[in-house]
């Protein structure tokens, strides 16, 4: 196993953190949860989580990933490209191609990098079926990525337990907090970490399956939540996540 000394996240909403935990109490997330997993084998890790919710791969690419750059990072988890998949128009081939440079960079700077494809969302979210073709479309774009640069791939795409409810937030585009626990444990296999398997993909069978007044009431939180807050700010000439910072912005240890 490699020693990772400092560990940088990039990305959105999923990687800010967003239904594991809240604003007000404070958010965890999937990358704090992989970042005390890194400690646990090698205490003192300093951390930094750059994601801000809304954003998009060019936000990224232009804001994020040079900061992530200055700091040294030898470890970088990205998970972005949702709010471009999801945006109506056409600027989704601009998103891909940023997303190329965004992967020529990483894989320049030296740092292991974590990347990971989206799950079916035809399967847990009526909108998802129109979205079909742009998740086959950017997953295939990663998954080139991983081969060709050798980034650790966590692939969610086909794994049971990303149709399972509780593996969502009600809106059925963030995880809960067992979907970020899912998710920490996918990158802590792809990273090798001591202890770490490949369950997080097995299906629970335990889990309440999914329902069609579910899927309704998730379509209509995505819609709200997504979309109307999107075509808000496009009218106001905005971008996602405009105000609002990082919540760890800097390299710094863990308290635990």
């Amino acid at each position: 196993m490699l020693r990772y000394s400092r560990y940088v996240a990039l990305g959105d909403s999923q990687t800010e953190g967003l239904w594991d935990g809240d604003d007000d109490a404070g958010l965890v997330g999937f990358a704090d949860r992989l970042a005390v997993l890194l400690d646990t084998h090698r205490p003192g890790l300093q951390y930094a989580n750059l994601a801000v919710r809304g954003k998009q791969i060019r936000d990224v690419l232009d804001d994020q990933l040079p900061e992530a750059l200055a700091m040294g990072a030898d470890l970088i988890t990205v998970c972005v490209g949702m709010n471009d998949v999801t945006r109506p128009g056409t600027g989704f081939d601009s998103a891909l191609a940023h997303l190329d440079d965004l992967h020529v960079r990483l894989a320049e700077s030296g740092a292991t990098v974590v990347t990971t494809t989206f799950p079916d969302l035809a399967r847990i979210l009526p909108i998802g079926r129109v979205l079909a073709r742009r998740v086959v479309r950017i997953n295939a774009e990663i998954r080139e990525a991983a081969h060709r640069y050798g980034f650790r791939l966590v692939d969610l795409y086909d794994a049971p337990s990303m149709t399972q409810p509780d593996t969502w937030s009600p809106d059925r585009v963030h995880g809960s907090t067992r979907g970020h626990e899912l998710f920490a444990a996918a990158a802590a296999e792809a990273l090798g970490l001591p202890g770490s398997n490949h369950e997080w993909a097995a299906q629970d069978p335990g889990s309440a399956p999914s329902s069609l007044r579910s899927r309704s009431y998730s379509q209509v939180l995505w819609t709200r939540n997504m979309l109307l807050p999107w075509l808000w700010a496009h009218l106001r000439g905005q971008s996602g996540g405009v105000g609002r910072e990082p919540r760890r912005p800097l390299l710094s240890q863990l308290n635990r």
